[in-house]
């Protein structure tokens, strides 16, 4: 009889210890295999097999192992190593951490690697000075820090691969991050012909049995570049040489369950142990990002100008106050002009559906999702009133439930009921839109953008989908419905929110000529962030946003970790949640006795989530704050181990949280 130590994905730090006969079962390090873990089969990752039961457990029952899931090794060393750190850093448990790194396909399905067959072929472009220059100096100094601080247009991109094929000349592989599956497709049409299609894909489109084929293929070394979103920053490379961050400054680098890490900082770790490069970009980098180029901790090289040679757009804000429609008459008479020219339009608007609520005229009241505090949206395709945050459905209401008045009114709007406008006001116009109701996979998505880039479609509707990265040469009117519908949404990070995806929607327009243009409509046209959006202005936007932070206590000037505190129970979750901000107050005055911290963090709350509830579970929230992180993060940890969470209450951990809702 032989042991294995296991990690489990539960919130808790314990490894567990299971028998097995190794006549019967073959269990090496690194691999996965099912057992029985609270009356329940479950997946586990062997970190370790014992000959002999260590003797703290002995007196104990030793459960067997139910299956083995891999026959060969899906992990080593380094990322146990890896895990380790994420479980001290996000403050979760190992197996969690492992749980997130390894994809969870059970067998490996016959996915072929991409070829040039199948692809556009993307042959390499000669780099004109600015980008010679940025290749030049990351490739002269490997192990170090940069970002590309290009322009839209800029070809960030060509650079991205020319630097990536210098690496793996060099036998060294790459991990080549995108924040969104539209992306993921495009750096894919790109690399097959480059990389002789040794190549592999990681993103949450494929299903598991499709990932863990590529996986597979990483451990065996039949692959040098791994395209993907967030997740493939764990790529399990044996030589990792260098990991290029685009668009650095999406939020969705950041997972949004635990253990809620954010990717640039899993790549800068993975770099550090690997003395590997980190190589980021965007037109508009992050404000953690800006901060360091300022003060020199980052080398900053920029690209200024469009690489096809187009200029930059044309921008112009359109105040929509009196407008009758959400076209309004400048954005209508552009869009006239421009297809009649045979060129394309994007419009682009960050809500799906067709209202985003439902009120009662006579009363006032809203009609909420029953399991969460915001209102429903109305689609119009399935006639239902839909929760975009916990997915539940109901027919729309022939009354108010207040007050039963019938005199029910849709107000906003989403890309569903731009669509039905666009439609009537164009009829002779081919007409798509992309967002997470269309394109259901990533089939459809790719279809979609082919069709639009072969010029088979006229007007693309969409939401973040076609706010950044893509390239489509046909294109020189961008129209952005609601500039300003992001700034009403409570958190710090709304004026830098907005700005950034103005600016990256705009850099869809005109990127092979002069011609391009874009419009903005807006109620509040004063708002700093949609002035400089519309001006262009990066450096004076995020000086002013720089200052803001620094006065209000905000990152990148602190750092923030989030406690939530959710249960189906509003009494539990607001009891437990002032139970915590007690014990962590009690620990702040210990650190503060024993003259630990150079600067002690704030303790805020306990208090409502802004998003009180959501999926029909109450959520209360400590904000720890403060600019000595360690400090800070030594009395979350210690707190969190204080703490005895009561049954139907759970704990989310957020560290450097990028929204506080």
């Amino acid at each position: 009889m032989k042991y294995a130590v296991v990690a489990i994905a539960v919130p808790l730090k314990s490894f567990y210890t299971y028998s097995f006969d190794d006549s019967v079962l073959s269990v090496s390090k690194g691999i996965r295999v099912k057992v029985n873990f609270a009356g329940r089969p479950v997946i586990a990752f062997v970190v370790d097999v014992q000959d002999e039961l260590d003797k703290s457990l002995e007196g104990f029952a030793i459960k067997p192992i139910l299956s083995v899931v891999d026959d060969q090794s899906l992990f080593d060393d380094e990322a146990v190593k890896l895990a380790l750190w994420m479980e001290k850093f996000y403050l979760c448990s190992r197996g969690e951490a492992l749980s997130a790194m390894i994809p969870s396909g059970k067998r490996d399905t016959a996915y072929s690697p991409l070829s040039a067959d199948d692809l556009p072929l993307s042959q390499e472009k000669a780099l004109n000075e600015e980008q010679r220059k940025a290749y030049e100096a990351i490739c002269s100094r490997p192990g170090e820090s940069f970002y590309l601080f290009g322009i839209t247009g800029s070809g960030k991109s060509e650079v991205f691969f020319q630097v990536a094929k210098h690496y793996i000349e060099q036998g060294r592989q790459v991990i080549y991050l995108v924040p969104e599956i539209t992306l993921t497709h495009q750096v894919q049409a790109m690399v097959a012909s480059r990389f002789n299609g040794r190549v592999a894909v990681l993103h949450s489109a494929l299903s598991p049995s499709q990932r863990i084929a590529q996986w597979r293929r990483i451990r065996r070394g039949e692959v040098d570049l791994v395209i993907g979103a967030r997740s493939a920053v764990f790529a399990p490379f044996a030589s990792l040489g260098l990991i290029i961050i685009d668009e650095e400054h999406e939020s969705s680098y950041k997972a949004d369950n635990s253990p809620r890490y954010h990717a640039r900082q899993v790549a800068q770790y993975r770099c550090s142990i690997n003395k590997a490069t980190l190589l980021m970009g965007s037109a508009t980098p992050s404000m953690e990002a800006f901060k360091l180029m300022k003060e020199g901790k980052l080398a900053r090289l920029d690209l200024k100008q469009r690489a096809a040679g187009g200029a930059l757009p044309s921008i112009e804000l359109v105040d929509m106050k009196g407008e009758k429609s959400l076209l309004g008459r400048r954005l209508r008479l552009e869009m006239g002009e421009v297809l009649g020219k045979g060129r394309q339009v994007i419009l682009f608007l960050n809500r799906r559906g067709y209202s985003n609520c439902l009120h009662c005229s006579s009363c006032g009241h809203t009609i909420q999702c029953p399991h969460c505090s915001v209102a429903m949206t109305y689609h119009k395709s399935s006639g239902k009133l839909v929760c975009h945050y916990c997915g539940s459905q109901m027919d729309v209401p022939e009354s108010c439930p207040e007050c039963h008045s019938t005199d029910l009114i849709f107000g906003g709007f989403g890309t569903e009921r731009v669509e039905v406008e666009v439609k009537a006001s164009f009829p002779s116009c081919k007409v798509a839109r992309i967002d997470t109701d269309t394109v259901k996979d990533k089939k459809a998505l790719a279809s979609v953008l082919k069709s639009f880039r072969d010029g088979d479609i006229d007007i693309l509707i969409g939401t973040q989908m076609v706010a950044k990265g893509l390239n489509f040469p046909l294109v020189e009117l961008v129209g952005v419905i609601s500039a300003d519908s992001s700034l009403s949404i409570p958190d710090f990070r709304a004026q830098e929110r907005t700005f950034c995806q103005l600016v990256q929607v705009s850099g869809r327009s005109g990127r092979y000529d002069d011609q391009g243009k874009v419009i903005l409509q807006a109620y509040k046209v004063d708002s700093p962030a949609i002035i400089d959006a519309m001006n262009l202005d990066l450096e004076g936007f995020y000086e002013k946003e720089l200052i803001m932070r620094d006065l209000t206590e905000f990152p990148p000037y602190t750092r923030l970790i989030n406690l939530v505190f959710r249960s189906k129970s509003l009494n539990l979750a607001k009891s437990f949640s002032e139970e915590a901000a007690q014990v962590l107050c009690s620990s702040l005055d210990k650190l503060k006795a024993a003259g630990r911290c150079s600067q002690l963090p704030q303790v805020i709350g306990a208090q409502e989530c802004p998003l009180d509830r959501i999926a029909g579970s109450y959520r209360y929230h400590i904000v720890l704050r403060g600019k000595d992180f360690a400090c800070m993060h030594e009395l979350a940890s210690k707190a969190l181990a204080l703490l005895k969470v009561p049954r139907g209450v759970y704990v989310e951990v957020d560290v450097d949280p990028v929204h506080l809702l």
